[in-house]
């Protein structure tokens, strides 16, 4: 599975990912390794391998290489989206729970994002533990937990439930990275696309707060005279 990666190796891109990640010294990707494999590639071997067996895509997980870990990601929600539409919800189960066994090694933004929707979002609708797990998560205290929390919410937000992603972002305000500013900022933006008035309405109510990458995040989609006006605090 690794020589299909090493294959579609660029050094050019090799050489620039760990600053697109941030993977240098004190930076939050501190010392992950990059193939220099583009993500569109990644995808279809994602597509070809998605019947690995789960015991192999957990040692993709266990790579230094970031593409690996991502393709291992991709391949699981490749996996657990045609258990869906099988209605097998003993292998989405199964999947998920590895997912959930292995946050360890859901560390940078990439994949947070690409994994979370499907594979905790989805996982979670209908199980009343939902707000638990991800307020636990979201209490962690650690940067990737906290944003795949968020990223979950996206999940909900699509089935119009935007109740977990405004306590989250409420509860987030005040976490001292950018990258949960911008997941905060973005959710809220996907919810604004749905209520232009339950976004509206949470950035008035915490206007004060609220750090200003969330808010421009957020506003982005609006017209300019409106998200001039909200800069400025008039919502």
């Amino acid at each position: 599975m690794l020589l299909e990666l090493e294959s579609s190796a660029d050094p050019e891109k090799a050489a620039f990912y760990p600053r697109f990640f941030r993977a240098g010294p004190g930076e939050y990707g501190e010392g992950d390794r990059f193939l220099g494999v583009i993500v569109p590639v990644q995808r279809k071997v994602a597509r070809r391998r998605r019947e690995l067996p789960l015991e192999e895509v957990e040692l993709l997980l266990e790579s230094p290489w970031h593409e690996a870990r991502l393709t291992g990601l991709l391949i699981l929600v490749e996996r657990f989206r045609a258990a869906a539409k099988r209605g097998d919800d003993d292998e989405r189960h199964e999947i998920a729970e590895l997912y959930l066994s292995r946050l360890d090694r859901v560390d940078n933004w990439d994949l947070v994002d690409s994994s979370a929707p499907t594979l905790l979002g989805e996982h979670l609708e209908h199980d009343p533990r939902r707000a638990a797990v991800l307020d636990e998560l979201a209490a962690s205290g650690d940067l990737w937990r906290q944003r795949i929390a968020l990223l979950a919410t996206l999940h909900f937000i699509r089935q119009g439930d935007f109740a977990d992603t405004l306590r989250l972002a409420e509860r987030l305000l005040d976490h001292p990275h950018d990258l949960i500013h911008k997941a905060s900022g973005w959710m809220l933006r996907e919810i604004g696309k749905r209520d232009e008035d339950a976004m509206l309405g949470f950035l008035r109510r915490h206007y004060d707060r609220l750090p200003r990458t969330t808010l421009r995040y957020a506003i982005e989609k609006l017209p300019e005279a409106r998200r001039k006006a909200a800069l400025r605090g008039e919502i």
